[in-house]
């Protein structure tokens, strides 16, 4: 499946001041979505939102009334092979950047990889799972040519 199946959409202007993040993060959803297992005709969104627009959408969905950097919408499954959505927080994801050192474009694409995987059905509630879902990631993050996001840097 080629990039054209997945929409970005750029909610929040802020997203925009990122040369190359959209083709970017397409080729990450792809990516991920590939290694997942998606077959034949697929589509998925990736919401590049605001810290406020993810708080209301963890709030209204898990109940959980606080921001967070990804957020996932599995679709149920249909003919169409729609597999949902993922949503990105800007100041979340900006300033988990900063801290560990990263380019924000890199985290991005983590987060994005991280999203479209749980749209795969995998999870990391379970510590056997996490690693399931961790060593996949780090590999789809290794092609795409970003180090490991679980090293400690040293």
């Amino acid at each position: 499946m080629t990039a054209k199946g997945i929409l970005v959409v750029v909610d929040d202007p802020g997203w925009r001041r990122f040369r190359g993040l959209v083709p970017k993060l397409k080729r990450a959803a792809a990516a991920a979505a590939k290694a997942a297992g998606f077959r034949g005709a697929y589509s998925l969104t990736v919401l590049l939102s605001s810290d406020r627009r993810l708080k209301v959408l963890n709030r209204d969905f898990r109940g959980l009334d606080q921001t967070t950097n990804v957020l996932s919408f599995p679709a149920a499954p249909n003919k169409e092979k729609y597999h949902g959505d993922v949503a990105l927080a800007l100041g979340v994801t900006r300033k988990e950047a900063k801290a560990e050192s990263k380019r924000i474009a890199d985290h991005a694409t983590h987060l994005v990889v991280h999203g479209v995987l749980h749209l795969a059905g995998y999870d990391h509630s379970h510590d056997r799972d996490a690693k399931v879902m961790e060593a996949l990631e780090v590999q789809i993050l290794h092609r795409l040519g970003i180090t490991n996001p679980y090293e400690v840097a040293r």
